[in-house]
């Protein structure tokens, strides 16, 4: 088994960690979006689905599988050196201590429905897209596009949702998880063009399309890649 990688697979591991980091960022501000309240984080967080199904598609689940529990690591560490300089001192002089803490200080209950609904949307969201393009023959890449973001982005709002809105009436919290998930999944849809583009290229440009057949799905394995 060849486990070299390429520039293309680093680069979208990178953007796709860097998706995580800044999603977390961008959601302590809520926006409006046609009258409907969503955190900010709608405007990135959808790309991290995107290139988690370009990883899938291109280099197969156990790729992607690696990639995602990077990106949760080093969310994860973010998330870490936030909270410490959040307790360090701050200097006499400076007057951003307050705005500084609102963005960094995440309370763990928030923090915790965040970093497992990423690790649980993500492999679902990659399982999803594995298993179709192995039953499709790899046929009808924008169905198991839509349909893998669908179930990884549900399985997502599942979870964080509930845990991170503890106490919210479940009339309000059930139309926060469709408004979310629907505009993520539109979101992909409207990209779907250029994402099917970038999957062809990267394709003939590496030479590579990954059938996962007779492999480990179990999300913990991230030695075998």
């Amino acid at each position: 088994m060849n486990k070299k990688v390429s520039a293309n697979f680093m680069v979208m591991a990178v953007v796709f960690t860097v998706c995580l980091i800044t999603s977390n960022l961008f959601a302590s501000k809520i926006i409006s979006v046609f009258g409907v309240n969503l955190p900010g984080a709608v405007i990135v967080f959808p790309v991290s689905y995107i290139l988690n199904d370009c990883i899938a598609e291109v280099w197969g689940f156990r790729k992607a599988r690696i990639v995602i529990w990077l990106a949760f690591l080093m969310n994860f560490m973010v998330v870490l050196l936030g909270q410490l300089v959040v307790w360090l001192p701050a200097a006499d002089f400076w007057d951003g201590a307050e705005h500084f803490n609102y963005m960094f200080t995440l309370a763990p209950r928030v923090a915790f429905a965040s970093l497992l609904a990423f690790v649980v949307g993500s492999n679902v969201n990659a399982w999803v897209m594995s298993r179709m393009k192995v039953a499709s023959g790899g046929r009808r890449f924008w169905l198991r596009a839509v349909v893998s973001s669908l179930a990884g982005e549900g399985a997502d709002s599942l979870i964080f949702m509930p845990i991170a809105f503890w106490g919210t009436p479940l009339a309000a919290l059930g139309t926060m998880m469709l408004a979310q998930v629907t505009f993520k999944v539109c979101y992909e849809i409207i990209v779907l063009p250029m994402t099917s583009r970038i999957v062809r290229h990267v394709k003939q440009a590496e030479g590579v399309d990954v059938f996962d057949r007779n492999i480990s799905y179990n999300p913990f394995k991230i030695t075998d890649i």
